[in-house]
């Protein structure tokens, strides 16, 4: 499985056995050895260059995987042979800054001997990190892990007083089309897919190529309370700034733009006890939230 594992990351034979500090001829017999025992090719070695198979490209992420699950419990139990491994979850920045925050210290209070890795990007979607569990902003689809929706978005454009004040009486078509609007980077998608999308379901024609993007809707929202122009943003989640009068929402324009917040993690991670609790105390907080 090691010999698997340094061929398979770096598609050489060669650099796999030099990872190892063993000869190529031992790493080709183990790989050999892997293939014969699976009844599977796992590399097509016909090219010029080594490529994975099917089957191949199935096992190397789980093989990479139980190496990493493995090292992080062998490290633990060496430091503090009472303690697990940490749970690894990945959050959205803006719904980590914006709701997730407070639950985290909520549940680190309530379950002080629970190890928590967080970690953050900017994607849509899984993250290309290994993690435990990961919320995900996504469109819903079905894949091979357990998903649970979170938070279901509904977005309507929001600015600061001054803009809002600035630009009283107008329609909604006219307000959009003379102020900047603030978009949020999408992976694999076109600059102005959230605002056409909302245009398209108020029914107003908008240019939806101007304005400023950013990397998160939590920075989009800033430049709108301090600088102006106008975010799409999610109303559940920056109900604090609205209520607090930092955001207006001048219009009663809110759609649910199909996106939403996802938590996905493996089935047979459920065996793990402290990720079970974590999950479910997840989805609990969440519940609560969005009844309050």
């Amino acid at each position: 499985m090691r010999a698997f594992d340094a061929v398979g990351q770096r598609l050489s034979f060669t650099a796999g056995a030099q990872a190892l500090n063993v000869s190529q001829s031992a790493v080709s017999r183990h790989i050999i050895s892997l293939e014969e025992l699976l009844g599977q090719k796992l590399f097509d070695r016909s090219g010029q260059r080594l490529v994975l198979t099917a089957a191949g490209a199935a096992l190397l992420p789980e093989v990479r995987r139980s190496f990493d699950l493995l090292e992080q419990t062998m490290n633990a139990v060496s430091h503090d042979p009472l303690s697990g491994r940490p749970i690894r979850i990945h959050i959205p920045p803006s719904l980590l800054q914006q709701v997730v925050m407070p639950m985290i210290r909520a549940f680190h209070r309530d379950y002080p001997d629970v190890r928590i890795d967080i970690s953050s990007s900017p994607v849509t979607g899984m993250p290309t990190t290994e993690t435990d569990m990961a919320i995900v902003f996504d469109r819903p689809n079905i894949d091979d892990r357990i998903t649970d929706l979170l938070w279901l978005v509904r977005v309507a454009p929001v600015c600061s007083p001054a803009v809002a004040a600035a630009n009283t009486g107008k329609s909604l078509e006219q307000f959009l089309s003379d102020n900047d609007l603030l978009h949020v980077t999408l992976d694999g998608e076109v600059r102005g897919l959230l605002w056409s999308s909302f245009a398209r379901s108020s029914g107003i024609e908008l240019n939806t190529n101007r304005g400023l993007a950013f990397d998160t809707l939590s920075l989009a929202a800033t430049y709108a309370m301090q600088s102006g122009g106008i975010a799409l943003a999610d109303i559940a989640m920056f109900a604090p700034e609205i209520a607090a009068g930092k955001l207006v929402v001048p219009y009663d324009a809110m759609v649910d733009d199909g996106f939403g917040y996802y938590l996905k993690l493996r089935a047979d991670d459920l065996d793990d006890p402290t990720i079970s609790l974590f999950r479910s105390w997840l989805i609990a907080q969440f519940a609560a939230r969005q009844a309050g």
